[in-house]
């Protein structure tokens, strides 16, 4: 089986996400796919979590917790929500190799790194060995994979970060940290998932729209 990942440095719940990836079965292929989490927001007209200032302060709070709990090293960067632009070309420009994604989301999430600041570049062209960071992310096809990436991520129907979906299956979405279990059972039964209580939730009505 072959999942998709898309994610958005920018999200804590990515980086800790990323740390569970030892749960998932070796044969299972995972292929990583940068977005822009403003770019969905924009395409569902929703809102993110740091644009309600007390959901913004207990998320933090909320991840700093879940990362203590879980033993993964967890430091802010110095504001949040920042720019991540930087950062997502240059996952794609260096092929989205798991290796890079984890060093930038570590420059970020363990060190606590300001995208923008000296450190940063430094640290980033140090442990990724290389020397041309700004010519790397400057690339035009680059650009245009992160927008084919976002575009395609709304055409699946994702609406948040991070979010895994199977190849072949692309009516399932395991959106969240939270959704880990979620998955590694869809991917020991995924019969399971569509069952008759799964299908009639496909299908529900809404009872009530709320005006906006």
């Amino acid at each position: 089986m072959k999942l998709e990942w898309y994610f958005d440095f920018i999200s804590p719940f990515a980086y800790l996400q990323l740390h569970q990836f030892d749960r998932i079965p070796q044969e299972v292929e995972i292929e990583l796919k940068p977005i822009l989490f403003a770019g969905l927001l924009n395409h569902w007209q929703n809102v993110g979590p740091a644009e309600i200032p007390p959901k913004r302060i207990f998320t933090y709070k909320h991840c700093y917790w879940k990362a203590k709990s879980l033993g993964v090293p967890f430091k802010m960067p110095p504001a949040h929500p920042f720019n991540s632009l930087a950062a997502l070309r240059l996952a794609i420009a260096l092929n989205c190799k798991l290796s890079s994604v984890k060093t930038i989301f570590s420059a970020i999430w363990e060190h606590g790194f300001s995208l923008q600041s000296e450190d940063c570049i430094d640290f980033l062209q140090t442990k990724l060995a290389i020397t041309n960071l700004p010519e790397l992310i400057g690339q035009q096809s680059v650009k245009n994979q992160l927008r084919a990436n976002t575009e395609r991520a709304a055409q699946l129907d994702v609406f948040g970060v991070p979010t895994f979906v199977p190849l072949g299956d692309t009516k399932e979405h395991f959106w969240g940290l939270d959704a880990t279990e979620m998955l590694l059972d869809y991917l020991k039964d995924p019969i399971s998932f569509r069952d008759s209580q799964m299908q009639k939730i496909e299908q529900l009505p809404e009872g009530v729209q709320r005006k906006r």
